[in-house]
Parts: C-alpha cells; sequence; structure tokens
C-alpha cells in the first residue's frame, strides 16, 4: 500500500497528515490497529517521517471534514489546537474547501476555524475551542471537589500545586518560575501516569511573565515533549485567569519553545489563534508486517 502524506506543523508541533476523504484507504485503516501502527512506525524521527503523531482527515456529515488524529505511541487523542489549523491549512490551500470559515469534526466536538488568508493561502487561524471543563469528573481526575484550582498534590513523593482544565483533552497546570531548566521527562511522565488521572494527563509548567504573557513547556500523554500544544496553551491561560494571574476576555500570548500562541478566555469560549505551516508532502510504501515502512 502506498500512503501519501502531507507534512504539516503549528509552532514546531509537527503531525504526519493523510487525506482519507475519498476513500481510498478505507479499507486499509478499517483493519484492527492498524491506524494507531501505522502512527507509531510514520512518527518514529529515525525510522520513519518523523512527527508527533498522525492525523488523518475523513469525511464528516456534520462538517466540512473530520479531523482523527494519534499521538506518537499510537493512542487516540479528542483534539489538538495546532493539527486542526494544519488540517484547515490543508483543506484551504489545495482547494477542497475554499471558505474563510471552515468547520472541522473532532472527538470533542465541531470546531469553528476563522482563517487568515495571505496570497491565497492560509497562514493562521483563529479556532472556537469551545469552553473549558473544570470538574474533577470531567477530566478525569481522581480528586475532590467542584473544581481543581492551585491544589496541592503530591505525586512520587513531590508536590505540585495543581490546576486541571479539560480543553477536549484533560490538562494539569502547574506555576512556577523558568520552566526551561525542568527535567519534564522525570516530572511530566510522574504527572501523567499518576493514580490521580486514571486516563492519563497532558502536563504544562508554566511561568507567568506579565498579565498579558506566559512561558510554558509541555508534557504531552503519549508523546512526550512536545515544542507546542494547543489545548495546552488554552489550559494554562485559563488556569492564569482562574488564579488572578490575567484577566477575562483579553488576549494573553503564551510562549512555547516551538513559538507564540495566542489565546481569549471570555470565560464562556476560549478562543486559540497562530500559524499553520506546510513542511512537505511524501509518500512510503507500508507492507503487511513491515515494522519500517
Amino acid at each position: 500500500m502506498t500512503l501519501k502524506f502531507v507534512k504539516m506543523h503549528g509552532c514546531g508541533n509537527d503531525y504526519i497528515y493523510i487525506d482519507c476523504l475519498s476513500g481510498q484507504y478505507e479499507g486499509f485503516f478499517s483493519a484492527p490497529g492498524k491506524k494507531e501502527a501505522v502512527s507509531q512506525q510514520l512518527s518514529d524521527r529515525h525510522f520513519g517521517v518523523g512527527g508527533d503523531g498522525l492525523v488523518l482527515i475523513c469525511p464528516s456529515d456534520r462538517a466540512d471534514a473530520q479531523m482523527r488524529m494519534f499521538n506518537a505511541d499510537g493512542s487516540e487523542g479528542n483534539m489538538c489546537g495546532n493539527a486542526i489549523r494544519c488540517v484547515a491549512k490543508y483543506l484551504f490551500d489545495t482547494g477542497k474547501v475554499p471558505k474563510n470559515r471552515i468547520r472541522i469534526d473532532t472527538k470533542s466536538g465541531v470546531k469553528i476555524l476563522d482563517l487568515t488568508v495571505r496570497d491565497g493561502k492560509m497562514v493562521a487561524a483563529r479556532v472556537d475551542m469551545g469552553p473549558p471543563r473544570l470538574s474533577p469528573a470531567q477530566l478525569p481526575a481522581a480528586l475532590p471537589g467542584d473544581s481543581i484550582i492551585d491544589r496541592p498534590v503530591t505525586v512520587e513523593g513531590r508536590e505540585y500545586r495543581l490546576t486541571c482544565v479539560s480543553m477536549g483533552n484533560p490538562h494539569c497546570v502547574s506555576f512556577g518560575g523558568d520552566p526551561g531548566g525542568l527535567d519534564l521527562p522525570v516530572l511530566g511522565g510522574a504527572l501523567e501516569r499518576s493514580a490521580f488521572f486514571p486516563e492519563g494527563v497532558n502536563a504544562e509548567f508554566a511561568q507567568v511573565l506579565s498579565p498579558t504573557a506566559l512561558r510554558m513547556r509541555v508534557w504531552e500523554r503519549g508523546s512526550g515533549e512536545t515544542l507546542a500544544c494547543g489545548t495546552g496553551a488554552c489550559a494554562v491561560a485559563v488556569a492564569a485567569v482562574l488564579n488572578g494571574f490575567c484577566q477575562r476576555d483579553t488576549d494573553i500570548v503564551v510562549s512555547l519553545p516551538g513559538g507564540d500562541l495566542t489565546v481569549r478566555y471570555t470565560g464562556e469560549t476560549v478562543y486559540l489563534t497562530g500559524p499553520a505551516e506546510w513542511v512537505f508532502a511524501g509518500e512510503c510504501n507500508w507492507e503487511e508486517g513491515d515494522d519500517n515502512p
């Protein structure tokens, strides 16, 4: 099977995108475990294409297209704020959906994107990410209370003060100093596998630079550290508002290792604005039983 793909990224959060709109791969990906295996294989940065995961662009009966995203370990994610902008770029730039407002179906619901277009190409988009979910049951998190805001939690002998936010994916945010020197595999990995988060969690370590500027690093469940995380940036901005560091209905610039994203939490919904970039297109031959396509 020859798989045609496009490599794209949003602030360095890179995925491998496969166009499934015409149904040409329907039989291939319908085999049990196939999507997960392809994501694992192609995401490998030494023996595959390299990326934070795989995104399938599929038909939808309630939106312009559907996005299914899989992490580098093969697990399926619910939502990705950076990947969804890249899906919109692919749809617009290829002429498949030539509209400045695009609706994309995800496991976290239909998201609306308003595109910024320059010279006939999409360069950025604002995504209505929907309202944050704060109750432990919605994350899920095995912690008491109606919400988790600046809650002291001990994991593997270390105390964290966590604010937990679901933006379609579960996030726990810890504020402190410059996160640049943190041992993220140790700290983030401990939180991801903690019994407090039965389905895993994305862990963000953030620094408040000003009432309108934050710095963060992220450990994503199923992928490890990534250069950017759209839902994570939203969670950090929401957490900053809930902790009194930032104001509602204000643009907050969130700086990540891969670049800057802008988040606005109105109190009712969260808007995420950022770039999307096309890296290259290619194809690979996938042989049954071949561990290195």
